[in-house]
């Protein structure tokens, strides 16, 4: 299945409720942005908090009477997560729509989150991992009070393909490859996805897990990063050519915003766009998937050291009925 869709397809998301990591810039920000002009309730979740009022101010100027608003959320500190989670839940809001989709690309030096993990994996995965499980009962109140079913979307990337889950260095302290760590981060998150939902069916869940990637977008992980001038230049100077050559950050958000809205989306599904390579494209369909991914036992694995590295497990409870 792939269809020529854009955001005139979308229904009004009116009443729904929108949480969406790293929304400050890219390709998260033109989902919060296409979501808002839909009617949807959308939270900004990001680490910087002047960088998130900016964006803030931009979405509504472009939308005038916008319901927007900013969550200070750092995926690099657990401490941050749980704060940020358990505010949620005091408030006893629910959401409709996750998008996790904040993500770290390849700093050249191997750094670390607040909690020691190596940076890439420890925000792309397991802060990420820690979020949904804290957001389960927000997600299951959605699911009682809704028709709609609610929607984890998961952010993955075509380099999952060349991706390898290392359970020997999962922390990359042996060696550190910029772009070896990113792809094992991106293959998690992908794994993640599909093992979420199948425990999520399992559970007879309303809940879907479902997965996207933006093909190959220019976005700010071009323009940013602790790099030399001539790096960043080099980087910036690579971010327009795929401007121009291939996807632009508002047609790479297209495939999260068809995985968390559209009817056609399946359980379990992977969406991206089906230009050349899965590169570029308004034309939205069924991703490829790597054979690795599909992994079912690494995948549950997988599971059990994000459980354990950070001591935070899901609690999955049924909401059909008979």
């Amino acid at each position: 299945m792939h269809t020529q869709w854009t955001t005139d397809d979308m229904a009004p998301r009116t009443g729904k409720r929108v949480l969406i990591t790293g929304a400050n810039s890219g390709i998260g920000y033109h989902a919060a942005l296409t979501l808002a002009r839909k009617e949807a309730q959308v939270i900004l979740a990001c680490r910087d908090k002047r960088r998130a009022e900016e964006a803030l101010a931009r979405l509504k100027a472009e939308v005038p009477g916008a319901r927007a608003e900013l969550a200070i959320l750092d995926l690099a500190s657990f401490a941050s997560v749980r704060s940020f989670a358990q505010k949620e839940l005091t408030e006893q809001r629910r959401i409709d729509i996750l998008v996790n989709n904040a993500g770290v690309w390849a700093p050249p030096k191997r750094l670390e989150t607040t909690d020691g993990f190596e940076l890439q994996f420890g925000t792309n995965m397991l802060g990420h991992y820690a979020l949904t499980a804290l957001l389960m009962p927000a997600l299951e109140l959605a699911a009682a009070e809704s028709p709609d079913r609610p929607r984890i979307v998961t952010i993955a990337s075509i380099a999952h393909k060349r991706g390898r889950i290392d359970f020997d260095d999962l922390q990359s302290e042996k060696h550190y490859s910029p772009m070896q760590s990113y792809r094992q981060s991106k293959l998690a998150n992908l794994m993640f996805a599909f093992e979420l939902d199948r425990r999520l069916r399992a559970a007879n869940s309303r809940i879907m897990s479902v997965a996207a990637h933006p093909g190959v977008a220019n976005t700010n992980l071009f323009r940013s990063g602790d790099r030399c001038a001539l790096s960043r230049a080099a980087r910036s100077l690579a971010g327009r050519v795929i401007s121009v050559a291939l996807n632009s950050e508002s047609a790479g958000a297209l495939p999260t915003l068809f995985a968390a809205t559209s009817p056609h989306v399946d359980d379990g599904g992977y969406y991206g766009p089906q230009g050349f390579l899965e590169a570029r494209g308004r034309r939205i369909g069924e991703a490829s998937v790597a054979k690795h991914a599909m992994d079912e036992l690494t995948a549950q694995r997988l599971w059990q050291v994000c459980e354990s590295l950070t001591q935070i497990r899901f609690h999955l409870h049924s909401e059909r009925t008979a």
